[in-house]
């Protein structure tokens, strides 16, 4: 399987320590500091499918009011990425997982 393509490329350097987060099985390397939003575009991740067209769809606002960048947090809940730091070690999803024997 080819590697997704990032949607976006850094073009500023960052300070901060690195971190690796975990989006949908697969292994996200970010900068302590970024959003999580950030880090997913960065690293190719695809967020959701437009309801209509199925097209890629990720952040509309930046800014934490469009809910359009919603993602899981294995933790419980879910967070919007637009305005969430990454933290090493977070498990994240595109959608809600169901608790392990639940039939959904």
């Amino acid at each position: 399987m080819e590697a997704p393509m990032a949607l976006f490329r850094r073009v500023a350097a960052r300070a901060g320590r690195p971190v690796t987060l975990s989006f949908e099985g697969r292994a996200i390397r970010a900068t302590s500091g970024d959003s999580v939003l950030a880090a997913l575009l960065e690293n190719g991740a695809l967020i959701r499918r437009l309801e209509f067209g199925r097209e890629p769809r990720a952040g509309f606002c930046l800014m934490g009011a469009c809910q359009d960048c919603w993602v899981w947090s294995a933790e419980g809940g879910r967070i919007r990425a637009c305005t969430t730091e990454v933290g090493d070690g977070m498990i994240l999803s595109a959608e809600p997982q169901l608790p392990a024997g639940s039939d959904g």
